[in-house]
């Protein structure tokens, strides 16, 4: 059975050279952090050189933790985002209302109870990730995929946590996600993309979605 691939989203980035190779190499989305104290964070004005390098097309992601509407709109605007990622304390209504774009919400997955919070979220898509106290995504650590095929999720999602070129094919077959989203299995340093590992991750993903379904998948 053939999959339709998920698109990629590759988050973390600090270059604009390597924002557009991730682009060439059929990204369908740049992550970019201003959450303090992550080691990928970037400022508006780097973030805006970021999105500048990037061809029509490819989506380009701010990520908040613990958002302030109004000080993302700012920081969208000035940066040309078209999409917001928001972690922690998120209040999508108001994030959308006040930045005019579609919203992703983290979701920790911690156990069989964060499904449920994720198939209620009012946001346009959901993105799964491992559960790391005080950490918000980039910790190159996977949450339990069993829980998603012992509980589906009934609504398009995006995965993280953990996934590397060695991995995500099974991932992809597994777990069907709409969205894969990659950052440190992709990385030489953080924040620093690898051009060779970032296009054997797309490999990946399409050799996923073009193997056979094993047994348990949904």
């Amino acid at each position: 059975m053939t999959l339709d691939p998920p698109r990629v989203k590759i988050c973390g980035l600090t270059v604009p050279e390597e924002a557009a190779a991730c682009a060439a190499a059929g990204a369908w989305a740049v992550g970019m952090v201003f959450a303090e104290g992550s080691p990928r964070r970037v400022g508006p004005e780097d973030a805006a050189a970021i999105t500048e390098a990037l061809p029509a097309g490819v989506e380009r992601v701010g990520v908040f933790v613990d958002p302030d509407p109004r000080e993302v709109a700012a920081i969208a605007s000035g940066c040309g985002l078209t999409w917001v990622q928001a972690h922690g304390a998120v209040d999508v209504a108001a994030l959308r209302a006040a930045t005019g774009l579609p919203v992703i919400a983290g979701v920790a997955v911690d156990g069989p109870e964060a499904i449920g919070r994720a198939e209620a979220s009012p946001a346009d898509l959901v993105l799964l990730d491992a559960a790391v106290p005080g950490r918000h995504g980039g910790t190159g650590r996977a949450f339990r995929w069993e829980l998603l095929e012992e509980r589906p999720l009934g609504r398009p999602f995006a995965l993280a946590g953990g996934l590397t070129p060695a991995n995500v094919a099974e991932a992809v077959r597994r777990l069907r996600p709409a969205v894969v989203d990659v950052s440190s299995g992709v990385e030489r340093a953080p924040g620093r993309k690898d051009p060779e590992r970032v296009r054997a991750f797309l490999a990946a993903v399409a050799g996923g979605a073009g193997s056979p379904v094993h047994a348990g998948a949904r």
